[in-house]
């Protein structure tokens, strides 16, 4: 098994060729996947704590993530501000900040990263809307309706935490038991497979054919 494998994606070496820098690119990646799977264990258990304690303070405080976020940043800068004019006064170092500055270089890679994406999900869109593809089309409404139904059952700060439960747990689980998942998995698509077959089948191509039918009857 290869260094990293995170359902059947394949980490190592992680290759981006739009970037320019790919060694950075790399690291970060190494890093955030040694979170993922619990290689840094201290570090995954402190954002799950740190995160279940934001949860509960949102949801017994009755603060808004723009409020929180708006009382945090004013108390931050407050400190600053008065730091730096107190060490001017007495002649003190002023606050350590880190260099805070993105370079051209950076935003035109995430813009070119950013428009691919973006022009694949218009190309896909456009694809369904002219009845192309018809199996990209249920699997993008069976999304949709996966997403509103957890919408309808939850809310926006009780579904973000359970999401990086899920990306900080799964993955590690993944990994432990990579053998059995995949035995699963490829079974249970294959029983999809033969189930879309029918449906396929059974309603698609009827209603493909009434449709040729009424054009030609037009």
């Amino acid at each position: 098994m290869s260094r990293m494998s995170l359902l059947g994606w394949n980490l190592w070496p992680p290759t981006l060729p739009f970037y320019s820098h790919p060694y950075a690119i790399q690291s970060t990646l190494l890093k955030v996947a040694d979170v993922m799977l619990w290689r840094r264990g201290n570090l995954t258990m402190g954002i799950l704590l740190v995160t279940l304690a934001a949860w509960v303070v949102f949801e017994k405080s009755g603060y808004t993530l723009l409020s929180l976020v708006s009382n945090v940043l004013l108390l931050l800068i407050g400190i600053l501000f008065l730091w730096a004019k107190s060490a001017a006064i007495l002649n003190r170092p002023a606050p350590p900040l880190p260099e805070l500055y993105l370079s051209e270089e950076t935003v035109n890679e995430m813009g070119a990263f950013i428009r691919a994406q973006v022009n694949d999900i218009l190309s896909a869109s456009k694809d369904i809307a002219l009845g192309k593809d018809a199996r990209l089309f249920f699997k993008v409404a069976g999304y949709l309706l996966l997403i509103s139904l957890v919408g309808g059952l939850t809310d926006f700060l009780t579904l973000g935490y359970t999401s990086l439960f899920v990306v900080l747990t799964v993955p590690a689980l993944y990994e432990r038991y990579e053998d059995y998942i995949d035995s699963y998995t490829i079974l249970g698509y294959r029983k999809m497979q033969q189930l879309y077959v029918k449906f396929d089948s059974k309603f698609v191509n009827r209603f493909r054919k009434w449709i040729l039918e009424k054009q030609k009857l037009s």
